[in-house]
């Protein structure tokens, strides 16, 4: 069997320079594994998100799990359900990110690219053709969420993916504070195994 491929999606108006996408490739490339790990840069559009996320699923050549962030834990919750043969990793993972980034509507700037757009109703309605309310197999899902997330209620997640493995931590950030040291645990995933440390409290970081 080939080696498993992690697809790392991250989150609204991030890129592969985000913290978590950076901490990933370091940990891989330490491991000898970077070839593992793919971390593409997502169109702003949903739809186009979803097509890009598609290709690099049928261009791997091991099984796929994903790394979702935020908004690319929905996206990968849709993508998981429209694929059999795929797992996923959510982390502090949107669950109504149609209603959340309704706020967000107007100008927007791309936190590390500097790429700004117009977030639009369009992209709302694309968000919310992606939307699954029902999981087929929750075993293909572990749920990592933050307590403290300032962006996000965990809570929500908790909820939707309740038949879920789930590591709950209090504190902590939208972010993912110690991010580090779930790894393992992501790999092990990725091979059929819940391999969770114990959740320990962390301080709620700072807004």
């Amino acid at each position: 069997m080939n080696a498993p491929v992690f697809i790392y999606v991250h989150g609204f108006n991030s890129s592969p320079q985000s913290w978590k996408a950076r901490c990933l490739q370091a940990a891989f490339e330490r491991q000898g594994h970077a070839a593992q790990l793919r971390v593409p840069a997502l169109s702003h559009w949903p739809a186009e998100a979803i097509e890009q996320l598609e290709a690099e699923i049928a261009a791997a050549n091991g099984p796929v799990t994903l790394i979702g962030s935020s908004l690319g834990g929905y996206y990968s919750t849709w993508l998981v359900e429209h694929n059999p043969a795929l797992r996923a990793v959510l982390v502090n993972p949107a669950v109504y990110p149609y209603r959340l980034l309704e706020e967000w509507l107007g100008q927007n700037t791309n936190l590390y690219t500097r790429e700004q757009y117009q977030l639009t109703e369009r992209h709302l309605e694309q968000l919310l053709v992606l939307d699954c309310p029902q999981l087929q197999d929750p075993s293909r899902y572990l749920l990592l969420v933050q307590s403290g997330d300032e962006t996000l209620d965990y809570r929500e997640a908790v909820d939707k993916y309740a038949a879920c493995a789930q590591f709950v931590q209090p504190g902590g950030s939208h972010g993912f504070e110690h991010f580090e040291a779930l790894i393992p645990a992501v790999q092990a995933f990725a091979e059929g195994r819940v391999e969770l440390p114990v959740p320990v409290a962390l301080p709620i970081a700072a807004p």
